[in-house]
Parts: structure tokens; sequence; C-alpha cells
């Protein structure tokens, strides 16, 4: 890919700014983000690099540093998605074209980003059990065992499911029932 060219391409768009930066995930990088934010005031941030599954924390924590919603980061994973899986020569081309499309993408999706509150509910620790075979009835006691409160729910009049229906049990043979 030539990055100088997706640069130059996404700088051209209205209230965008684009710069190239190695390893914006470091410290340096977090420093750099910072730094531009005070000088040109941003309020969305669009990272183009890899994976954001490794990375998605590290940029969420800068934003609200800087004191923007994590919600604010758009991820762009051109890695990935084009020069690793474009890296013969013929087609290095398409992939820089590639890129800017997902970036330009990206940022139309950036725009639209909104600020979800977070609201924090206290959770009562319980659990639900559908069925009350031998896999249910095992659940249950398992999840009780870990200090849930157990509600255990069962269609028939009567609990164990094809177990009642055996006479003997393996390895020990004894009675099912």
């Amino acid at each position: 890919m030539d990055i100088p060219k997706i640069v130059a391409e996404i700088d051209k768009l209205d209230n965008v700014w684009a710069y190239p930066y190695l390893s914006l995930c470091t410290e340096g990088g977090s420093t750099e983000i910072k730094e531009k934010h005070e000088e040109f005031k941003f309020d969305r941030v669009l990272v183009a690099a890899c994976t954001p599954k490794t990375h998605q924390p590290v940029f969420h924590a800068i934003l609200t540093e800087m004191g923007l919603p994590p919600r604010y980061l758009e991820f762009v994973n051109i890695r990935e998605h084009c020069s690793f899986v474009h890296q013969a020569p013929e087609v290095r081309e398409k992939a820089t074209l590639k890129a800017i499309e997902l970036i330009r993408a990206g940022i139309a999706r950036a725009k639209l980003l909104e600020d979800v509150p977070t609201k924090t509910v206290p959770v009562e620790p319980a659990a639900l059990v559908v069925g009350g075979g031998i896999a249910g009835l095992s659940t249950a006691i398992d999840l009780g065992d870990a200090g849930y409160k157990v509600y255990l729910v069962e269609k028939n009049t009567t609990i164990g499911g094809r177990m009642s229906q055996l006479d003997r049990t393996f390895p020990t043979d004894d009675c099912s029932i």
C-alpha cells in the first residue's frame, strides 16, 4: 500500500485531518493524538491501522483522557483487510484504493457516532435453567454450588427427563429411578 497516497486522498476531505504514524497504540502515539487534539479540537477519532480487537481499549483510554466519549472512536482495519491480503506487487495499487474506500466509509460512520450513556444496575446472582432432565439438573446443581440462586423450569410434572425411562444406569448398573 502507498501510505502517502492514502493520507493525501483522505486529507482532501472536508473537516478531516489525516496523518501517518507508525504505532499509534504506543505511548508516543497516545501523546501525538492528544497533542493533535489540542491543536485541531477534533471530536471524533478514526484509526486506520490494525485490528481493533487488541488495541481498542488503548484508544478508548486515550479518548477518555482527552475528555471525549470512548464511543467516538472508529476503527478501520487496513492492515488485515488490505496490506496483509494484497501483498503481491500487481495488486498493491488496488490495495491502496481499497484502503482509501474503507477509510472513507469509516469517516462516514464516525460522523454518525453518538455517545450512549452507560448505566450500571445491580444484578441479582441468579440463573434460570430450562429443562429438568439430567443436563438441566446437573447444571442447576453446579450453579447452586457456585452460589447462584437457581430457578428450574420443567414442562412435565416430574423431573429427570429420559432418566425415568431407564431401568439401570451405566457404569454402576444402579437403578435409575
